[in-house]
């Protein structure tokens, strides 16, 4: 015997007649405009998408905690990773970049890695990538990318000529699209990918001392991938391979975990490093600062309802807890304004009131009204200053992190060169001197297909000449070979 269901209700939790009938004169006769469930039904359901993401749209996650597994209190004042054993609720989102709500999940992408921790002192949101680097250095020649990435405007459809005339026109592309164009391209399950920061941010300690950090967060289930035909066959067999992998796994209780390492750089290394340091085209070498495991998360429960908790997930890279903070990485700099500011478009201008958005310390501010605000300060003051016992900034004990500019011209200018700022130099590297003998084979296949799809011979010519052959002279001769430009 099962407990009786409860009734239908509209929004307003009046009971309902029916689910199944609309309100008609007779049974013959047309429906009525008074029939209130009806039309609120039929209104909510075509209101029920909100605007997809403009890059990252598709996507899964999962609930878990962060531990604490070192003592890091020499390099920051950050509550949350204050003790070893300690702690913190967490929100991870996986995500494919280009492709759209419904594309399949196995397509050759980079994969977004966001991660939110509902801290005692806010919400700390790290939003980074399964790749230690990116395709630009500078936000303003990320919608660009992004653009290149998706839909031609005249036939809607996606274009890898488009691709390939920004990629091998913006050399500073060439790091990613070598690692983009291997089998990690192509991961197998999101639980076999490592994630990073890739941008450099700021750790500040209690004596105010500053580092200069990167995050790497390595799977502990093993890193694993397909190669291009087993995923090409997978887009057949299912489109959301690895959503459906990461639900099922965690509902068999077979929670994966990653394992949090730091590169922690001295704050007066910088400048005169042999590479910017704040080049998210660039890693740094682990003989120079090596990876220090300081804690793991863990996933370990699903989410309720997709939409409520993943799809209105909103992370914004200027959430920062006190001692961490930014660099002058330029992308960190430009990403703090834009993720926000997809939120409030996407969800409103108070999408952190939600649920998943919501920190778990207490809000006070003056931020007040606007569409779907349900939290409220009452009779409290709206300004500040005020007589009334309003919140007020403490900036003795909550300075904002920063580093010292020397005084210069306004400008619009490319980053101060070091002496090895090549954007050739790592890629060759990684091709040569860590890609094995078969990952070396499958990227020139990779590479050799990809602008084989109407990608213009010009295009195709200056890939070869200018992109490729500069990374690697090897690799520049397989790719003309396997074009038939040799």
């Amino acid at each position: 015997m099962t407990d009786q269901p409860p009734v239908t209700t509209t929004d307003s939790g009046c009971p309902v007649a029916s689910d199944e009938h609309s309100l008609t004169v007779g049974t013959s006769g047309p429906n009525l405009l008074q029939d209130t469930y009806l039309i609120e039904k039929l209104a909510h359901f075509v209101r029920e998408r909100v605007p997809d993401r403009v890059y990252h749209v598709k996507g899964g996650g999962a609930f878990g905690y962060f531990e604490v597994t070192a003592d890091v209190t020499q390099w920051t004042k950050a509550a949350f990773l204050s003790e070893v054993g300690k702690r913190t609720p967490m929100l991870a989102r996986f995500s494919s970049v280009a492709g759209e709500e419904g594309y399949p999940d196995s397509d050759r992408d980079v994969r977004g890695f966001a991660l939110k921790f509902y801290t005692e002192e806010g919400n700390y949101d790290l939003v980074g990538n399964n790749t230690p680097v990116f395709f630009v250095r500078d936000p303003m020649k990320f919608p660009d990318f992004i653009h290149s990435q998706e839909r031609m405007p005249d036939s809607g459809l996606r274009s890898n000529n488009m691709q390939w005339d920004f990629w091998t026109l913006s050399p500073e592309s060439a790091h990613q699209v070598t690692i983009l164009m291997s089998d990690r391209g192509t991961p197998r399950t999101w639980r076999n990918m490592n994630g990073y920061s890739s941008d450099t941010y700021m750790w500040e300690n209690a004596a105010g001392e500053k580092f200069w950090v990167k995050y790497h967060f390595k799977t502990e289930q093993g890193i694993q991938n397909m190669t291009d035909a087993e995923a090409r066959a997978m887009r057949a067999e299912d489109l959301d391979c690895h959503r459906r992998d990461l639900r099922n796994a965690i509902a068999r209780r077979d929670f994966p975990s990653w394992r949090l390492e730091m590169q922690i750089m001295p704050y007066e290394d910088a400048p005169d490093y042999h590479f910017n340091p704040f080049d998210i085209t660039k890693v740094w070498p682990h003989d120079d600062y090596p990876p220090i495991t300081v804690g793991r998360f863990v996933l370990d429960r699903n989410p309720e309802n997709f939409f409520a908790q993943v799809v209105q997930a909103g992370f914004d890279v200027a959430n920062f807890v006190p001692g961490i903070g930014p660099s002058p990485d330029r992308m960190v700099l430009g990403r703090m304004f834009a993720y926000a500011d997809s939120s409030r478009y996407r969800t409103g201008p108070n999408y952190a009131q939600l649920p998943v958005n919501r920190p778990v310390s207490e809000v006070h501010n003056y931020n007040k009204d606007g569409p779907m605000c349900y939290h409220h300060i009452g009779d409290q003051p709206v300004y500040a200053p005020n007589s009334y016992s309003g919140p007020i900034g403490e900036p003795q004990r909550y300075r904002d992190p920063g580093w010292f500019v020397e005084a210069g011209e306004i400008t619009r200018a490319a980053y101060v060169a070091h002496k090895d700022d090549n954007d050739f130099i790592q890629p060759g590297t990684l091709y040569r001197d860590v890609m094995t003998p078969t990952d070396q084979d499958h990227l020139v296949e990779n590479i050799v297909w990809h602008l084989s799809q109407e990608v213009e011979r010009f295009v195709q010519e200056r890939a070869v000449n200018d992109y490729w052959t500069k990374v690697d002279p090897n690799l520049g001769a397989r790719v003309a070979q396997g074009l038939g430009l040799g």
